[in-house]
């Protein structure tokens, strides 16, 4: 099929490279603008820009694609079928409208659940035992369009956003190679009205710890803003990032460390830390993170 790309960030890129493996003709590439980025503020491609750039496709990068002229260079395209994820601006009704077959959207999460901007976080932080790959016909609405495929998968006990996040983008790809395959043949299923939830952008404010807070909340927490924006507690005065964790058995005061394994005390129950990083430092193991700042038994967390 001639297809149009549309994506910005790394959750995009084995898609995109699913679709030109499969033998598809990838008509051009539609991401988010270059921005400024790192210490020389110099402009960075998306992930998705660079992957295009690679594989010497036609990439574009409009601001807006509410503008006559723009939307009718995607018209020119003459595409079968526009493939979407994580893209990140709003498709005006003739952009949806110009592929023949319309515009297809990868989402992570089993719709109706988390619609929006943040499904992974969602799906870890609310507790779900299972999310999932949706392939969805795009309408007007925040995904509310028909599903043609869906596939489920396990939320793991230890599985952090980053982890689950690469494991929905294989998916991802797999499912949509298929859905084009098949797209013929498949059926729209209507999005039931019962179930509807949202998943709101992830705001920094969600991020510090409240060790009063049961285990199984602050686990989920740890899990869920891993590796960004991080969890965050405050160990004598510094800012100290929790990116993985894990339930275990103790208790103490809220936010007192048990043990040298850093397993800490919550309102009710007790986590064990696995991965945490100082303020302008890389992430570490907790093994190669107390071999530099010691936390003993008995100390305590939170400030």
């Amino acid at each position: 099929m001639r297809v149009i790309f549309m994506g910005t960030p790394e959750f995009s890129v084995p898609v995109l490279d699913a679709l030109a493996g499969a033998g598809h003709e990838i008509a051009a590439v539609y991401c988010q603008p270059p921005r400024p980025a790192g210490r020389g503020k110099k402009e960075r491609p998306t992930p998705v820009h660079a992957r295009a750039l690679e594989l010497g496709f036609d990439v574009r990068h409009p601001v807006s694609l509410k503008g006559e002229d723009e939307q009718a260079a995607f018209a020119a395209l003459n595409a079968d079928v526009a493939v979407v994820v994580a893209y990140g601006l709003l498709l005006p009704q003739a952009v949806l409208d110009a592929p023949a077959q319309g515009c297809l959207n990868i989402h992570a999460s089993l719709l109706p659940r988390w619609r929006g901007a943040a499904p992974i976080h969602r799906a870890i932080l609310e507790g779900d035992a299972e999310t999932g790959i949706c392939i969805m016909q795009m309408e007007a609405g925040l995904d509310t369009g028909p599903v043609l495929l869906r596939e489920a998968t396990a939320i793991g006990a230890e599985e952090t956003t980053e982890q689950l996040h690469d494991r929905l983008s294989a998916m991802g790809a797999g499912l949509i190679v298929e859905a084009l395959d098949r797209l013929p043949d498949l059926t729209p299923e209507v999005q039931p009205d019962a179930g509807v939830t949202y998943a709101k952008k992830i705001d920094k404010a969600e991020a510090r710890i409240d060790w009063t807070q049961t285990a199984e909340v602050v686990d989920r927490q740890i899990r869920g803003l891993s590796p960004f924006p991080g969890a965050w507690t405050e160990y004598q005065g510094e800012r100290v990032k929790l990116l993985g964790s894990r339930l275990a058995q103790g208790a103490g005061a809220a936010g007192q460390v048990l043990d040298d394994a850093l397993t800490v005390a919550c309102g009710s129950g007790a986590i064990e830390i696995t991965r945490l990083q100082r303020a302008g430092k890389g992430a570490q193991d907790r093994e190669t993170f107390l071999r530099g700042l010691a936390i003993p038994a008995g100390a305590q967390f939170g400030g």
